[in-house]
């Protein structure tokens, strides 16, 4: 084997754990991807026989090109229109990486993707080295170059930060799907007590359009109000069929580890509602309808296919 096919199969082989810390850091599935290509252009312009260690090299690169982008991604945020939610996942992908630990599973759920953003990057990226991938902090240390303690503090802080009370309920494919079918029952029933049953007192929706399609601009707190959202959502109208641009149907599907509606019209993703369920029932939904932000889970979607659907919508 030369030299260049080495050198070449050593970043191919590189390439997935790249993508799942890209994908955590920066809750973007094609910003991922942009990433790891520009890290794989600085493997191909170095001088690689002066690199030790070619992990600990592209870990480096990439982690503090992700950096980079999340202080650009802070001031576009600012004058984003409406909700930022991070782009959903279908389960399987690699981008998702390692879910051998209950920490790795709940790095990648799109409420502690949401939640991450809260972070300075510098704690995000510390959290997701140390939770996800398990770095020791003197290996974090020197990705970042700060000190071991310093990492230490960093950790601590991020963890308090994004602490919660209550523990997701995990779910293989078969629960998914009841969880979804529970859901869709209530939510088409024209009614909100069916839906408010399965939430949580204190549950938080949230919608992204990203300004390309109708949705809330505000977070919508409590069960009632998040009933009489999705009631609204759920009824029929000619308006929706044209704004969709032809008829939806429904699906289940475990997107970013956890139960979600998939709404797909032809072999197009038009939205993705995803359930974070709780021991007290579901404490929140996310749904991203942003165009831009569904690309990524179209194409799974159709390499996946074809799909039977559990409903159709309007």
């Amino acid at each position: 084997m030369s030299l260049r096919t080495y050198e070449a199969d050593l970043f191919e082989g590189s390439r997935g754990r790249l993508e799942a810390i890209a994908y955590r850091m920066l809750g973007s599935a094609g910003d991922a991807e942009d990433v790891v290509q520009e890290t794989y252009l600085r493997w191909h312009a170095a001088d690689r026989e002066r690199i030790e260690t070619p992990e600990a090299w592209l870990t480096k690169v990439l982690t503090n090109l992700c950096l980079n982008q999340l202080t650009s991604a802070r001031v576009r945020r600012e004058t984003y229109v409406g909700q930022w939610l991070p782009e959903p996942v279908l389960a399987g992908d690699r981008m998702l990486g390692p879910a051998d630990t209950a920490e790795q599973r709940e790095s990648v759920s799109l409420a502690m993707l949401t939640l991450m953003e809260r972070l300075s990057p510098n704690e995000r990226a510390v959290y997701v080295l140390r939770e996800a991938f398990g770095y020791a902090h003197r290996e974090i240390a020197e990705i970042l170059d700060l000190t071991e303690s310093n990492c230490q503090q960093i950790h601590r802080r991020a963890k308090q930060h994004l602490a919660t009370d209550r523990a997701r309920t995990e779910v293989d494919t078969v629960a998914a799907r009841k969880v979804v079918e529970e859901f869709l029952a209530a939510a088409l029933s024209g009614d909100t007590e069916p839906l408010i049953r399965l939430l949580t007192d204190d549950a938080v929706g949230v919608a992204d359009g990203g300004a390309r399609v109708p949705a809330r601009r505000t977070p919508v707190i409590g069960a009632l109000g998040i009933a009489r959202y999705l009631r609204g959502l759920f009824r029929p109208s000619a308006a929706k069929r044209t704004i969709a641009g032809g008829d939806p149907e429904l699906h289940a599907a475990v997107v970013n580890g956890g139960p979600a509606v998939l709404v797909s019209i032809g072999e197009r993703v038009a939205g993705v509602i995803c359930l974070d369920t709780t021991s007290d029932g579901v404490a929140s939904v996310h749904l991203q309808v942003n165009p831009d932000k569904l690309e990524h889970i179209t194409r799974q979607w159709a390499a996946a296919g074809p799909h039977r659907p559990l409903r159709e919508l309007w």
